[in-house]
């Protein structure tokens, strides 16, 4: 298995330690999703000083180089994943902010198929579907609403 370091600098990117540090975060960590103030958070409760900049610089160049997949969702802020080459979708509560991944081969079927009758070719695709978790609705439900 090649180390991290050599990973890194056949993609073109120098194995300092901030890169080390956040690659190890993302691989480590059981949240799948993560900001740069996410990282930030995380690193400072390591002990790990690296500065904000420095996260965001390091995010775009792993962004770049294909390491980590950005996503939009609908707080705005950008959040980060490992780019682990496999396909899915994502659904996000609108309440606490948990983020579902899912894949439907029947989706994707469906999707071809109206692009197909479009003469539309799909390149890339994303999928984000917004509502309330289990967790957010048994809330609600215990509280009566």
């Amino acid at each position: 298995m090649m180390s991290k370091a050599s990973h890194l600098k056949d993609i073109g990117l120098k194995a300092t330690g901030p890169r080390l540090k956040i690659l190890d975060l993302f691989e480590q960590s059981d949240d799948r999703h993560m900001s740069a103030e996410d990282v930030y958070r995380k690193l400072m409760t390591e002990h790990t000083d690296i500065g904000l900049a420095t996260i965001y610089r390091v995010l775009t160049q792993f962004e770049q180089a294909g390491i980590l997949v950005r996503h939009h969702f609908e707080s705005g802020k950008a959040v980060y994943e490992l780019n682990q080459g496999g396909h899915h979708d994502h659904m996000v509560c609108v309440k606490c902010g948990n983020v579902t991944e899912f894949f439907d081969p029947e989706i994707e079927r469906l999707q071809d198929r109206i692009a197909g009758e479009h003469g539309f070719r799909i390149m890339d695709h994303s999928l984000y579907l917004y509502g309330e978790c289990a967790s957010c609705v048994a809330a609600d439900e215990k509280k009566g609403r």
